[in-house]
């Protein structure tokens, strides 16, 4: 059974966590409002990413050790905290760099541990033969918050302030940690034997070739989710969270029409379409000068997202023994991260010394340059 309830309440919890963290899409306006520059918005955006890099071997083993669930807890708690410390964070950006930049490294070992916790215990519960239907059905309530996290924060910072932006994000994030108390663990290790190490599953081919396709795709990320905002301010563009509402829309409804692809016909097949759809989207920025551009390219990123987060995760657990699923997970969020991570700081100097124009375009490149990576290296099972 697909659709248990174990599965319909965590990805609930799922929505309220991503929703919180969705607001964050909006964070470099306030890095901008206290005096911050297009570097810093790469840097501070980019020491979220770092800690996910950094302690992804750690989380992992603790996934495979612990427990899904209990590791989801933990996750959630860290989120649900970890909004209320910006509360504290006034005046120039200058007089509180450095404070900030440990409080978004332990945001994002809190987002860290969740995504790779949920994603584990969503492999272990799915059928086996609706695997990539189920990461795919799943992520819909993260994109759906993805979308609707950033359009509370907008309309809360216009109206509020910055204040009631980050109670609501830690309201949100509570939710979800109430959500999934009650359920079960999906497994629990007793083997007295050692499981291969996280950097072991790491140098294997095929968890390689995606670690690299995932680190692509975690740098186009970067773009979306650090530079779309300032970008669309600096247009004069109202309604910024019309671009998340158009790439999640589009990712929504591409694993709902096409949620039973990989599993039909392999994700092998689906993965180079996905790569060329996320990649067009920035491409797309570049001519930015209306509402209608930012919502064609969150339209076309969304639809390439719709297809390449489930297909590489579903192509990196497929077959694997549930024993190391939370290194297998660990490897390929890890790889999204430390795109996410290089690509902020690395966008943030381009859009700095070249504009956004430029910095989109090599976002665009990099999913494109994945394509050639993927064409003629492939994956496989080795």
């Amino acid at each position: 059974m697909l659709y248990s309830p174990s599965f319909l309440t965590i990805a609930c919890s799922n929505f309220f966590t991503v929703s919180s963290f969705g607001c964050f899409f909006l964070f470099p306006l306030f890095i901008t409002d206290h005096g911050g520059s297009k570097a810093d918005i790469g840097i501070i955006m980019a020491a979220f990413a770092l800690s996910s890099v950094l302690c992804r071997p750690w989380i992992s083993d603790m996934v495979d050790r612990i427990g899904r669930k209990r590791s989801y807890t933990i996750g959630c708690l860290i989120m649900t905290a970890l909004p209320l410390t910006y509360l504290l964070f006034q005046g120039d950006l200058i007089q509180f760099y450095l404070p900030l930049i440990l409080v978004r490294i332990l945001h994002g070992i809190g987002l860290a541990v969740c995504f790779t916790s949920v994603f584990t215990y969503i492999a272990d519960i799915v059928p086996e033969a609706r695997l990539n239907e189920g990461l795919g059905m799943f992520g819909v309530t993260g994109l759906i918050g993805m979308a609707i996290g950033p359009v509370i924060g907008e309309t809360i910072i216009k109206e509020f302030g910055f204040s009631i932006f980050f109670l609501s994000a830690t309201g949100m994030a509570t939710i979800g940690l109430l959500l999934q108390l009650p359920l079960p663990e999906s497994y629990v290790h007793v083997s007295h034997e050692s499981p291969p190490s996280f950097f072991s599953v790491f140098m294997r081919r095929k968890m390689f070739i995606i670690f690299l396709l995932a680190f692509l795709f975690g740098f186009a990320l970067a773009a979306f989710g650090g530079f779309v905002s300032p970008y669309a301010k600096e247009k004069n563009l109202a309604f910024i969270s019309l671009y998340y509402i158009f790439y999640s829309s589009a990712a929504v409804i591409t694993r709902l029409l096409g949620g039973r692809l990989g599993d039909k016909i392999g994700e092998e097949r689906i993965i180079p379409y996905g790569l060329t759809l996320t990649g067009i989207g920035p491409l797309i920025l570049i001519f930015l000068g209306g509402n209608v551009t930012l919502a064609i390219s969150g339209l076309m990123s969304g639809c390439g997202h719709g297809f390449l987060f489930p297909c590489l995760n579903a192509l990196a657990i497929r077959n694997e023994p549930i024993h190391i699923r939370g290194r297998i997970t660990g490897v390929f969020t890890g790889g999204i991260d430390t795109g996410v991570f290089v690509g902020s700081i690395i966008l943030g100097y381009i859009g700095e010394l070249a504009g956004f124009r430029a910095l989109f375009f090599a976002a665009g490149i990099s999913l494109l340059i994945g394509l050639g990576v993927y064409k003629f290296q492939g994956v496989n099972n080795r």
